[in-house]
């Protein structure tokens, strides 16, 4: 006897209901399969690192921690357009636009900036498609082998603006470098 299906990807798919013999009834087969599928993998390398002490190797393609880029003037870059939060397949980004007030044009490229900008670590998956999305280039995943720090509490895995924007004196060493 058999069953005509449709999956999840519309595509038609045949089932049977055939009855089980005695043995199959049993599970002993499944049973043993197991037992020495587990037995073979006592005697494998193991693949744990002791991590204090060694240092995993990265891929070369790593993608580190979130940073929020400054302009040669050390400026934020980020106009809170928001299509990085559209972007994020995890739903990781929230943020607030402000409008720039007079004064605060030495912080600030544009018009509009992000007054709230947080990622929520424990939510993103590191894809990068907030990197791609961004039109002024303000967000990218770091280079260098940062990871995201361990911590106790739930709360000090949302990163604020705080910990998110680069440091001034870098974006002035990074203008000074393309520079000379």
């Amino acid at each position: 006897m058999s069953l005509d299906t449709i999956s999840l990807s519309g595509k038609k798919m045949e089932v049977s209901n055939k009855k089980m013999s005695f043995w199959e009834s049993l599970y002993l087969v499944a049973i043993v399969k197991g037992l020495f599928i587990t037995i073979r993998h006592l005697f494998t390398r193991k693949v744990t690192i002791k991590y204090p002490e060694q240092k995993r190797e990265l891929s070369p393609v790593y993608r580190g921690q979130h940073m929020l880029k400054r302009d040669d003037q050390g400026r934020e870059n980020c106009t809170a357009c928001g299509l990085c939060a559209v972007a994020c397949p995890a739903e990781a980004i929230t943020m607030k636009a402000a409008e720039r007030k007079p004064g605060e044009e030495h912080l600030y490229r544009e018009e509009k900036y992000a007054e709230i900008y947080e990622i929520n670590m424990l939510r993103c998956i590191f894809c990068g498609l907030c990197e791609e999305a961004c039109p002024k280039d303000a967000i990218y995943l770091t280079e260098t082998k940062v990871m995201v720090a361990s911590a106790s509490k739930r709360e000090d895995f949302i990163y604020g603006k705080d910990r998110l924007v680069m440091p001034l004196e870098m974006a002035l060493r990074n203008s000074k470098n393309k520079a000379s």
